[in-house]
């Protein structure tokens, strides 16, 4: 017996977040989103699919087009209940003054539960309480979302009260903002509207959790391709006789600098697919430190770990690499050290120096017998750095709700912006060491981290995303 897919109409005004929130809900940003009446004169069904397989669908419907003589109809209706929107539609469907209407409720004959989405900012009218009365006489489960603002509350005590008498559930839902995890709670929500929908929905939810972490995994992967990528990165070119040795020093620099930018947002690129952002842009604010060129000063001034930390993070990557192997970055001087000798007396300029962000000496750059040599990169920072930048890109990813279309965001005060704004900083020594480990296997080995060590920073990566998932810093 094939499983019953659960369908929910979703039924609104223009403008009032109903295509915004079935956006959310399918995560889907194809959804048309506009605030002209009579635009969607049809319904439109958008299926939720995991690994080939539906799992759940949301149909967008048209308004109300004449509801106060539809209701008038049904409360009139002598017939059986059951057969109520059938009548219904037989009785008008020829009719173009109740077209939308009789679309409306096409779906409900299929067996669809309703979400109803009302705008919570605005007052509540007679032609409001004429349609929560014709979806009460449907006799479908129904839950009512108020789409509303924190700052736009004003009204949202008489709808709740409104609503109360016709719905089975209420739930108060910016779709604009709606996180991951607000989005399963409305899942949640919407068993207690009927119990019959209850065991289906459980499968849904968990479906829908499990795809989670499996995109989880994914970008573990793909952040893990990017790290071994850059730090890794090794490459040796003829020095030919007479040829400016420091011009091509430069050259390489500007090579690499330009393939690890481009590699960075390819990655983004294809982390943003696995969320399903693919039509709309996910604005950042101008204000945001992913704004930054990954090698500006401002970038490794506010990402990546602090001094004390990359005293560490330098003594053991050094360890690793040997005492007297030039770890410096000439000019970034952002916890790079010469050598472990000099280790503890140069954390106190750290921070110093001349051209933050300027020099060739990230790559550990050498000549031998007229061949110049690069890479791998000595500089742990780097993957911190790296870090942090996908992890806040992570976060703006998932919490770009898909019904969101509002770009201009104002910029974060920047008065109380603290030392450090990612989250490697706040990491406990144990998570650092784990990176610390990584990196030196990266510089040992040459082109990926053993199996051991790849796995163990694939959890860490892993552990971080769930986190920022379940209300990390956004």
């Amino acid at each position: 017996m094939r499983q019953r897919i659960p369908e929910f109409a979703v039924v609104g005004h223009p403008n009032e977040g109903k295509s915004s929130v079935l956006s959310t809900l399918a995560e889907d940003d194809s959804v048309r989103i506009s605030p002209m009446p009579g635009e969607t004169r049809e319904c439109q069904t958008f299926p939720v699919s995991i690994d080939g397989r539906e799992i759940i669908r949301f149909t967008d419907t048209p308004g109300f087009q004449n509801p106060r003589k539809s209701l008038q109809w049904m409360q009139e209706y002598r017939g059986s209940d059951e057969t109520l929107i059938r009548d219904f539609i037989d009785a008008h469907k020829e009719d173009p003054d109740f077209h939308d209407d009789c679309r409306l409720l096409q779906p409900l004959l299929r067996g669809a539960g309703i979400i109803f989405v009302v705008d919570g900012s605005r007052p509540l009218r007679n032609m409001d309480k004429a349609e929560m009365e014709i979806l009460r006489l449907t006799g479908c489960p129904r839950m009512a979302i108020i789409n509303c603002k924190e700052e736009e509350t004003a009204w949202l005590a008489r709808w709740q009260s409104e609503f109360r008498k016709h719905f089975n559930s209420i739930r108060v839902f910016n779709s604009c903002q709606a996180t991951y995890r607000e989005r399963i709670e409305l899942l949640e929500s919407l068993k207690g509207i009927d119990q019959e929908l209850q065991p289906v929905l459980d499968q849904v939810i968990a479906a829908f959790q499990q795809d989670w972490q499996a995109r989880s995994r994914q970008v573990a992967e793909l952040l893990l391709d990017l790290f071994e990528h850059a730090l890794a990165y090794s490459r040796s070119v003829a020095l030919p006789p007479g040829a400016d040795e420091e011009t091509l020093k430069d050259r390489l620099h500007r090579d690499y600098v330009e393939l690890l930018r481009k590699e960075e947002k390819k990655c983004q690129k294809r982390m943003r697919a696995l969320y399903k952002h693919n039509i709309f842009n996910c604005e950042l604010s101008p204000q945001s430190i992913l704004q930054e060129d990954l090698f500006s000063k401002k970038t490794w001034e506010f990402l990546g770990l602090n001094r004390s930390q990359l005293v560490m993070a330098g003594a053991l990557s050094g360890a690793a690499l040997g005492a007297g192997v030039d770890v410096a970055a000439a000019g970034l001087s952002f916890g790079i050290f010469s050598t472990i000798g000099g280790l503890l007396g140069a954390a106190g300029t750290a921070f110093k120096g001349r051209d933050l962000l300027s020099g060739t000496r990230l790559l550990g750059m050498r000549l031998d017998e007229q061949r110049l040599t690069v890479g791998p990169v000595k500089n742990v920072q780097l993957l911190f750095v790296l870090l942090d930048r996908q992890f806040l890109f992570y976060s703006h990813i998932i919490n770009w709700a898909h019904g969101r279309r509002d770009y201009d965001q104002p910029p974060p005060a920047g008065e109380n912006l603290p030392a450090k704004i990612g989250y490697t900083a706040d990491w406990d020594r144990s998570r650092r060491k784990i990176c610390e480990r990584f990196f030196a296997c990266l510089q040992n080995n040459g082109d990926s981290a053993d199996s051991e060590m790849r796995e163990s920073m694939a959890q860490l990566i892993r552990q971080t995303l769930q986190e920022i998932s379940l209300g990390g810093r956004t």
